[in-house]
């Protein structure tokens, strides 16, 4: 006989907790007989009343139904749906303490798990903070009690669409056209198999990516090409996974985005489904302060690692010249070519793009056993360890590393530093997803 499985069930009702401190995610901390309870919604130095969301053995989780004593730096969110929508996490958090909030939560990260401290800490990158995000996707979900289709983020702790009719943070392209594109899906046959829209925005246009889990009828497809006329989107269908990714009429409307780096005389193409940093603004500073910290002389050799399209290869290029060289290592196969690609349209001759693996570095990859002056190096969240014996043996002149993850910037910032006896020589945040807990940050290395 199978044993009947328990669901502990939630303390009911509304409960009082003293904020201490935040997380890295944005929850406020608090400690209830002894045990730690993380509420979403609330903030340092706050009295608030929350309920439970969740109890696991050495942590609660709840959210805040009110707040009995706020913080002075508490303000009124700027989107209406800020209490319902999961999208962003702090617009409850004046502006400027948020990213103080982000900075110090990487110098704490340096400190507690890399062991170590930047010799300088850096000002933080700003921009502006709406409108903001050019790549983003969107969840749909057709409601037939509503008769309508839902477009935007998930609710906050939960699986389900908010229903919104703007988003402040999109680009104002897409962000004050989601009832449109709700309309529109609500109008069409297939409004039950399009889970999601994929949005990719440049400096000229946005593209909307289709996930159409079902072949689209031609009245469809007519619907989506009138729409896409009426609003001045690309807009391209995904039947599969991303490599059947394909325009939804082949011509001059329904064609990739792409953004400038003026400073390098540089175009990037990309796809709605490419990884691409958000945020224009912040992207276009943080490539200046990374090539100004490398500080690449023409004549260098440079290694560009989880290169990407070439967000940062081809400005190194410039910087380098026809002297020097760029060696560009990405994973994907398929982002290698469109990033040779990138290069060529760029008039650019001295990039080489290579395929590698660098979470499990070997020797078959020929660049290993080459030596460069600099190295960039721009990972996921999981970062870099098993190129950081590699980075030391190679012994650049300089290293910057721009992270996603300040933990994983920490624990491979701290490897360089101890075992191998380098300099953090300097550390600092950007703000790149403001209203959100997202921290990308860059370090400067060199060797001791």
């Amino acid at each position: 006989m199978a044993r009947r499985k328990y669901i502990k069930q939630l303390p009911r009702g509304e409960f009082s907790a003293h904020i201490e401190s935040l997380t890295l995610e944005g929850r406020g901390v608090a400690h209830l007989d002894g045990k730690a309870t993380f509420i979403g919604r609330a903030l340092p130095g706050e009295d608030v009343r929350f309920v439970y969301r969740d109890q696991r053995r050495h942590f609660d989780l709840g959210d805040a139904v009110a707040v009995d004593t706020p913080s002075p730096e508490r303000i009124e969110p700027g989107c209406p749906h800020f209490h319902v929508c999961g999208g962003c996490a702090m617009q409850h958090l004046a502006p400027q303490a948020q990213v103080a909030h982000k900075q110090q939560a990487l110098l704490d990260q340096l400190s507690r798990i890399g062991r170590v401290e930047p010799e300088q800490v850096l000002a933080p990158l700003t921009g502006p903070i709406w409108g903001y995000r050019r790549m983003a996707r969107l969840g749909v979900r057709y409601v037939r009690k509503k008769g309508r289709a839902l477009v935007g983020f998930r609710e906050l702790g939960s699986a389900l669409i908010t229903d919104i009719d703007t988003c402040p943070v999109l680009d104002p392209r897409v962000g004050e056209k989601l009832p449109a594109i709700a309309e529109l899906i609500g109008a069409m046959d297939a409004r039950r198999d399009l889970p999601q829209i994929e949005v990719g925005c440049g400096d000229t246009h946005c593209a909307l990516a289709f996930r159409n889990m079902v072949p689209l009828t031609e009245a469809d497809r007519a619907r989506l090409d009138a729409f896409a006329d009426a609003h001045g989107f690309a807009v391209f269908l995904q039947p599969g996974g991303p490599e059947t990714l394909e325009p939804l009429v082949a011509g001059a409307r329904d064609v990739y985005p792409s953004y400038r780096l003026n400073e390098f005389d540089v175009e990037i193409r990309f796809s709605p489904l490419d990884f691409a940093q958000v945020n224009a603004d912040i992207n276009q500073r943080m490539v200046h302060q990374a090539l100004d910290w490398l500080a690449v002389q023409p004549g260098d050799r440079v290694l560009d690692l989880f290169a990407g399209l070439g967000n940062f290869s081809l400005p190194l290029a410039r910087k380098a010249g026809t002297a020097g060289s760029v060696t560009a290592v990405e994973a994907d196969a398929a982002m290698v070519e469109r990033g040779a690609a990138c290069a060529r349209d760029n008039g650019i001759e001295t990039t080489r793009h290579v395929v590698g693996n660098l979470f499990e570095p070997h020797a078959g990859h020929g660049w290993l056993g080459e030596s460069f002056e600099r190295i960039l190096l721009d990972p996921p969240r999981a970062g870099a360890e098993a190129m950081m014996p590699v980075i030391a043996r190679m012994r650049p002149e300089r290293v910057v590393y721009v992270s996603c993850h300040p933990g994983s910037l920490a624990r491979d910032v701290g490897r360089l530093v101890h075992e191998y006896g380098w300099r953090l020589l300097a550390a600092g945040v950007m703000d790149m997803f403001p209203h959100t807990a997202h921290v990308e940050s860059m370090a400067v290395l060199e060797p001791g």
